[in-house]
């Protein structure tokens, strides 16, 4: 049993560890991909590597790790979900945490990994699947009429409120306004300080008391394998004992039993065969010294 504990504490570890080992994997899957922002009428607004104004889609990571969208398909028709496949394995496609990228639908693919073979002008949906081109990561619904270089993204991140931004902003955050850190925003809610200090002593006390169980429950499964231990010692003790400790009797028969046992191994016999060697090597039985006596009268 002591064992067995041990084994399933191994095994808690262990599996403490690979879910640990495999969270930040999980955060690196393209279900963090989202669409930022778009420009659909791009007539005087940034332009591509080749020098056209074309217009383009914004995708941004919002994960806190980098992520691959390479394998990934995005389409402009729902029925036809793989329609433009993103290479995989080239380092451009790789996204940072908290960083965007930007692609150009200006139905030229031979330009790049981020030209598509698709136009925004006219569409009206715009979608993002994972590598197996089955399950949908994002999708964008183009309904409302589009204006010359004004681009349609995100407004509010948390809420994920679309809206014409007033500058566009390819490859950056759509909210460029100055807003209060976490601490201003904080302080505002607890000029005073007398909330900071609770849940600081809370938590302080919350974790003495989750160490107290803990050290508690370790205390008891300690002392319960020590008590086993000891009655294992002890019973062994006795059997030990018991097995040292023989009564006169039984000394006297084991006796008793190893004389007989070494002297009766054989029958006694009456008849006595002797043999003597012959001092010669060759065969006696043509020699007539033996049939003389060696002392002769």
């Amino acid at each position: 049993m002591h064992l067995k504990r041990k084994y399933l504490l191994s095994w808690f570890i262990v599996t403490i560890m690979i879910v640990i080992a495999i969270k930040p994997t999980n955060g690196q899957n393209a279900s963090d991909l989202k669409f930022n922002e778009i420009l659909v009428i791009n007539d005087s607004s940034n332009i591509d590597d080749f020098g056209m104004h074309s217009s383009w889609i914004e995708i941004f990571n919002s994960a806190h790790n980098t992520v691959d969208i390479g394998g990934c398909y995005l389409t402009d028709d729902l029925s036809n979900p793989t329609k433009y496949w993103i290479p995989a394995g080239d380092p451009i496609t790789k996204i940072p945490s908290q960083c965007y990228i930007l692609f150009w639908a200006d139905n030229k693919p031979t330009r790049g990994i981020k030209h598509l073979n698709f136009e925004l002008k006219g569409a009206n949906v715009i979608a993002l699947f994972d590598a197996s081109g089955k399950n949908m990561i994002d999708k964008l619904e183009i309904t409302t009429p589009q204006k010359a270089d004004v681009s349609f993204g995100v407004i509010n991140n948390e809420t994920r409120e679309w809206g014409f931004l007033d500058h566009i902003t390819p490859a950056s955050n759509n909210d460029y306004s100055k807003k209060a850190s976490a601490g201003e925003e904080f302080v505002k809610m607890d000029p005073t300080g007398i909330g900071m200090a609770i849940t600081s002593m809370a938590f302080v006390f919350f974790s003495l008391v989750i160490l107290f169980i803990a050290f508690k429950f370790l205390g008891r499964m300690s002392s319960k394998s020590l008590k086993k231990n000891q009655k294992t010692e002890s019973i062994e003790a006795k059997v030990v004992a018991n097995a040292e400790e023989l009564s006169g009797e039984v000394n006297a028969a084991i006796a008793m039993s190893l004389f007989l046992y070494y002297n009766e191994l054989h029958d006694h016999e009456n008849t006595v065969l002797t043999i003597q060697k012959v001092s010669r090597n060759y065969s006696p039985w043509s020699s007539k010294i033996y049939t003389l006596r060696k002392n002769p009268r």
